[in-house]
């Protein structure tokens, strides 16, 4: 072998240091949460080296990922975000921006974390192979770009969904407005992601709206499957199922998750089945929509609401329910139906977005937006113990062959080499 090819192959084996960005990472905070703290955990097992530089809330990682923290003013955590302003913010063109977008009803975090991290990594000692950020797409990212340092970034899903839905469900023109200036943020995230060279997501129904959304060729957009972390979320055998006992993670009060259609559905079955308890991991706003709704039908004597719990809490509600239900209207991914999978319980998922990908043929998959067809489903499962076994079997084995964060760290860390070259 020549002395050109050996060095190829040594630096093909070589240990990369990548800084991984997150301009809120919290893995209670959502799916992005989850992505920091699983990736990082995988691609350090796999020998790299991984920096997480990241806005509140702070993630949870694996005591081999270094945490970088760049606070913001984390007004979402504030009792008032008028008074959560102090005078040392006053001398910070960024911290002042971010209460001043807040308190008009905009979403700056994403916008404000590209200015601090740009800056950040101008002045830090550390290097870096790669930098690969966790779909803040904003104008800090071309900074990065036009410095010259390797640049991937991953897109979930386009955010111009949950635009989209949340004013399809608007109820007035106040309502509608202030959904359009919460998303004012879009407009950066179309203009950045069209500039970048290397994006990567997470599902093949994602890369289908990312191009169609930010106007993105294909062929720029890879896609690598998330993982799911199934020595956490597994069965729980000798635990006993409640047979009238429905768990689902439905964001509460996100039209996205659609909440507004399991609840009805769930209240259908009730005449039929008056044991039934559905319990939400999820934490609806007081007085919000979900609450309005509950109390219309008056069921609430029959939800429960669980938020803050541990990912072993979840995985033992799981196997002390009789099923899970995923009633989203969009999932750019969906990894709490995949995690819902691996535990063994029978899954009722909409087709929403990336979710058939995702769940294959072992759950079952009933249209969006039909309370009647999630109702249906949940009573022919409610009705067959044999299937929900059958189905809690297939669900676990089908996880565990297709979705796994090493997988997932092997396909990135080859990108990432690619990217560099």
């Amino acid at each position: 072998m020549s002395e050109l090819a050996l060095s190829r192959a040594d630096a093909h084996a070589r240990p990369l240091r990548v800084a991984l960005l997150g301009y809120r990472s919290n893995p209670f905070s959502g799916g992005q949460g989850v992505y920091l703290k699983y990736l990082s955990r995988a691609l350090v097992q796999a020998g790299h080296s991984v920096d997480v530089i990241s806005g509140e809330p702070y993630p949870q990682l694996d005591e081999r990922v270094r945490l970088v923290k760049l606070p913001g003013l984390n007004l979402f955590a504030a009792r008032n975000h008028v008074t959560a302003l102090r005078p040392k913010h006053l001398l910070s063109a960024t911290d002042f921006f971010e209460w001043f977008s807040m308190l008009t009803g905009g979403f700056p975090e994403p916008y404000t974390f590209g200015r601090r991290v740009a800056a950040h990594l101008a002045t830090t000692l550390r290097t870096y192979d790669l930098v690969h950020d966790n779909q803040s797409l904003c104008h800090g990212l071309l900074k990065i770009q036009r410095s010259g340092m390797p640049l991937v970034c991953t897109i979930h899903h386009p955010i111009t969904w949950d635009k989209d839905i949340a004013l399809d469900h608007a109820s007035s023109w106040g309502e509608r407005l202030l959904i359009k200036r919460w998303h004012n943020f879009l407009h950066m995230q179309a203009n950045v992601a069209r500039q970048l060279r290397y994006i990567v997501t997470v599902s093949e129904r994602s890369r289908q709206d990312i191009c169609n959304a930010f106007d993105i060729d294909p062929d720029r957009v890879r896609v690598i499957h998330n993982g799911i972390d199934t020595d956490t979320f597994r069965p729980e055998p000798d635990i006993t199922r409640n047979s009238w006992q429905i768990v689902t993670t439905a964001s509460a009060d996100q039209p996205l998750k659609g909440t507004q259609h399991l609840i009805p559905a769930f209240a259908s079955l009730l005449p039929k089945y008056p044991k039934l308890k559905l319990i939400f991991i999820g934490n609806p706003k007081p007085g919000g929509p979900t609450e309005r709704l509950i109390k219309e039908l008056n069921i609430g004597d029959r939800i429960q609401f669980v938020h803050g719990i541990t990912t072993d809490q979840i995985r033992l509600l799981y196997a002390g329910s009789s099923l899970a239900v995923v009633p989203s209207e969009y999932e750019g991914f969906g990894l709490p139906a995949g995690e819902a999978m691996a535990c063994g319980i029978p899954v009722v998922s909409t087709d929403g977005g990336a979710l058939p990908e995702v769940v294959g043929d072992a759950a079952i998959v009933v249209p969006a937006k039909s309370p009647e067809a999630l109702a249906n489903a949940m009573s022919s499962l409610l009705e067959n113990r044999s299937a929900r076994e059958r189905l809690g079997r297939l669900g676990r084995v089908h996880i565990l062959t297709n979705f796994s964060w090493e997988r997932a760290a092997s396909e990135m860390a080859e990108l990432y080499r690619e990217v560099k070259a």
